[in-house]
């Protein structure tokens, strides 16, 4: 999953998103949850298109954890029914896992470090000498 994906890897991912995404925030909004935001933000598909790694923004941050373990219960059932909507589409559905998509975190992380005073990349006398010599 970590090499260049084809173009077939490409276009089931894009189809296994799009999909997806409709059938979450269909779900959330019949049973009635107001104030939740489940994004699908990547899939990748293995070359045998067996497997499929979901990552997931999910929004407020507090109940992520909550919500996605619920989903990771529920990933034989979400599969099923993924399959029933995409028959016409793929001929054999992959394996989900899911995963938290930490990645805005991570910039907020970098934005707030830039903020502070000891911002290392306008002084790097802040940066341990083991940073340095990279």
């Amino acid at each position: 999953m970590g090499t260049q994906q084809t173009p077939r890897q490409k276009k089931i991912a894009a189809a296994l998103q799009k999909e997806l995404s409709n059938m979450l925030q269909g779900t959330i909004r019949e049973q009635g949850i107001t104030n939740l935001l489940v994004s699908v933000t990547k899939v990748y598909v293995t070359t045998d298109l067996s497997l499929a790694k979901i990552f997931l923004s999910i929004f407020p941050k507090n109940k992520a954890k909550i919500y996605l373990n619920s989903i990771q219960e529920n990933a034989f059932q979400i599969n099923c029914d993924l399959a029933s909507r995409m028959r016409n589409q793929l001929r054999k559905m992959p394996k989900f896992y899911f995963y938290m998509d930490d990645s805005l975190d991570y910039i907020e992380e970098i934005e707030n470090a830039m903020k502070k005073p000891q911002n290392p990349i306008d002084k790097c006398e802040f940066l341990s000498e083991k940073q340095k010599n990279k």
